[in-house]
């Protein structure tokens, strides 16, 4: 039996309001336009300033939030960092760097991914993601509605920073003369950087170990054949080896809770679960678009479509390379999966 999660934080902050966690660990809670509503982000007290750590989606109201929460704090922001380029963390970075004179800290490869996502550039963008959601049997009706969509991250990052300070796995970051250990991680996004301070027993995880909800794991049409879920599990693996079990874990979104280790089982267990699922359903050749509502058996709309197609192709690229499925490729060009041990 999976050991319940510890919530000692059970309300979340008001909009425009902070909640201390820690000492000198301030939480703020964002609006998102999504039916996933909100996301957390964090200040860090940095002696006479403070750390921001994710900058939510650009929306007026977010901007408000945050103009009322400095003006409260009457501090300036020293430092800005990313955990990862999803637009509800660095959507707000260059407008916070603007107002506050303050360096960027990001990854090296989460920079790069948010500057070819949002100039469409190297792989990256609208029509290689409509290219590889095509080949993999998604429907016209909604092949049209993502391209009509066009470039959502643009409305959530309108402006990419120019600049930043490259962060490296294992690197300490001195902040208000606490020690904190930067967490390299994969499979939701290609460097996700969480942060780690043992003295104050707090992880700052991002998306990478959410209390409630599983993490999305997406295929990216730039490295279409990639094993991100086997990439994201040994992630999880890697957190609890790095991280004490009785730590605080400050998630993107849910609330903060305790029980990293039972977190990290359940979420192991949920992805076997399933792959064995879709196995299964892999009797007859079946492409992605068509296992679906195997892996959602709910309504998606358009925005939840393009995260669901993304996970059904890592689940099966996982099943593929672990030996249990094949592909073969339909004489329409769609790429379907089968039971290796039926293929024989």
């Amino acid at each position: 039996m999976v050991q319940e999660l510890e919530f000692p934080f059970p309300t979340p902050p008001a909009g425009g309001a902070v909640q201390a966690v820690a000492p000198g660990v301030l939480w703020v809670r964002m609006p998102l336009p999504f039916a996933l509503d909100h996301i957390n982000l964090w200040l860090l007290a940095d002696g006479e300033s403070w750390v921001v750590v994710d900058t939510g989606f650009a929306l007026d109201s977010v901007r408000h939030d945050w103009d009322h929460i400095l003006t409260q704090l009457a501090a300036p922001i020293s430092k800005v960092i990313v955990t990862h380029f999803h637009p509800d963390h660095l959507g707000l970075a260059t407008w916070l760097q603007a107002r506050h004179d303050a360096p960027l800290l990001m990854t090296t490869g989460e920079f790069l991914t948010g500057q070819a996502v949002w100039h469409e550039i190297g792989g990256h963008g609208t029509t290689p993601m409509l290219a590889q959601f095509s080949q993999h049997g998604l429907d016209d009706t909604r092949l049209a509605a993502l391209a009509q969509r066009g470039n959502g991250y643009r409305r959530g990052v309108p402006e990419m920073p120019e600049t930043y300070q490259r962060l490296f796995d294992r690197q300490g970051l001195n902040i208000g003369g606490k020690s904190w250990q930067v967490i390299v991680g994969y499979g939701h996004s290609p460097e996700h950087a969480a942060l780690y301070c043992p003295e104050l027993g707090v992880l700052i995880s991002g998306d990478m170990l959410l209390p409630k909800i599983s993490t999305n794991i997406s295929v990216f049409a730039v490295t279409p054949t990639a094993d991100v879920l086997r990439l994201y599990l040994d992630s999880l693996d890697d957190l609890t080896a790095r991280v004490a079990a009785d730590t605080l874990v400050l998630p993107s979104h849910g609330l903060p809770f305790r029980g990293l280790q039972p977190r990290v089982e359940a979420l192991h267990a949920h992805h076997v679960e399933r792959l064995g699922v879709l196995e299964e359903n892999c009797n007859e050749p079946r492409s992605a678009a068509e296992l679906l509502s195997t892996l959602f058996p709910r309504s998606l709309d358009t925005h939840q479509t393009m995260f669901a197609m993304g996970e059904a192709i890592a689940h099966l690229n996982h099943l593929e390379q672990a030996g249990r499925l094949s592909r073969s490729i339909d004489a329409d060009g769609v790429i379907r999966f089968q039971r290796s041990c039926l293929t024989h």
